[in-house]
């Protein structure tokens, strides 16, 4: 493969226009087994073939970018980034693709699936699919106006995964926010990563089970969260009626105001009482969350700048890199 630079911890930010992305982010970070460069040699197309099979993907449905970023976090915090999200269920294990909050929900895999197809006729057995998962994202992001990083690479594929783990280390919309905190910081993530990667909810949409609590008997008060704004609740108790309790094909947006857009208004919402997920909302009663909420409200690029700062500290959870895991042939199995 020849000699790789490895990614040095510092702070260097450059900036340039990518696709519709107003602002390119290039952020290093130390770790002696992952490098900018790694297929460089092996898989030289590989980044070009992960964009066009995304682009084609967002072109056809903005929703995927959202998609994609999810399902990439939903991997990584469940155990490490090693792709065990993609896997089937087997006889020797279940997997997290049926765990709580993932099945019917998490989505994406097809597309990954077939980048993967693409990647295998070009460079066989060569690049790993938690990969691809982290390329994936970094390149849907900016074609809905958010930010770029580039991804170091050379994480290795896990031959395993566990549902257990994925209902147990995945954050939920009920917990408080102390709990997802803790989960967070068990993965080596921090407070302020909290409140960034939150802000992924600046794109998607919910499914009412994750928020219909709030719009009628709140903590057995009968009556609506008193900090759900007004102004949202006729359409979303429209939406999901306080009688339905399965899950549903029904969605609301995360963001009520630009949802197929990634930028900064879901943390205006949060400052206006607008946040869908009590969750999200929760992060203004505390006041160091709060202050960032306030902060990434009026500052579009410091939130850009520090959300792909997060998402490539996310890249590095748990991988496994040279003889600790494989490159699979198929995402979806063990080889």
């Amino acid at each position: 493969m020849g000699y790789k630079l490895p990614v040095h911890f510092s702070t260097s930010l450059i900036c340039f226009v990518l696709f519709m992305n107003p602002l390119f982010v290039y952020s290093e970070l130390q770790y002696p087994e992952l490098y900018y460069d790694y297929y460089d040699d092996t898989c030289p197309h590989l980044r070009n073939i992960v964009r066009y099979n995304v682009w084609q993907a967002v072109r056809k449905e903005t929703r995927i970018a959202a998609s994609l970023l999810r399902l990439h976090f939903h991997d990584c915090l469940v155990d490490g980034c090693d792709a065990s999200i993609l896997l089937d269920d087997t006889n020797t294990f279940k997997g997290e693709k049926n765990a709580l909050p993932n099945k019917n929900s998490v989505r994406g895999y097809e597309l990954i699936d077939s980048i993967k197809a693409d990647v295998e006729r070009e460079c066989p057995l060569t690049v790993s699919c938690v990969d691809i998962l982290a390329l994936a994202a970094s390149e849907a992001i900016p074609l809905v106006g958010g930010p770029y990083w580039h991804v170091p690479l050379g994480r290795r594929d896990g031959i395993t995964a566990s549902q257990k783990s994925a209902n147990e280390q995945l954050p939920s919309p009920f917990e408080p926010l102390a709990n997802i905190t803790a989960k967070f910081t068990s993965k080596g993530l921090d407070l302020k990563d909290v409140v960034v990667l939150s802000g992924a909810h600046t794109i998607g949409f919910a499914q009412c089970f994750t928020f219909r609590s709030r719009l009628f008997n709140f903590k057995g008060t009968g009556k609506p969260d008193p900090t759900v704004h007004s102004s949202l609740l006729p359409n979303l108790q429209s939406m999901c009626p306080e009688g339905e309790t399965q899950r549903t094909n029904k969605l609301a947006p995360l963001d009520t105001v630009t949802y197929n857009r990634f930028d900064h208004m879901y943390y205006s919402n949060l400052m206006n009482n607008s946040g869908l997920l009590e969750s999200d909302q929760a992060l203004i009663k505390d006041p160091i969350t709060a202050s960032m909420v306030n902060q990434y409200s009026t500052d579009r690029f410091r939130f850009y700048d520090d959300f792909a700062e997060s998402m490539v500290k996310l890249g590095f959870v748990g991988i496994l890199t040279g003889e600790n895991g494989e490159i699979r042939a198929k995402c979806g199995s063990v080889n």
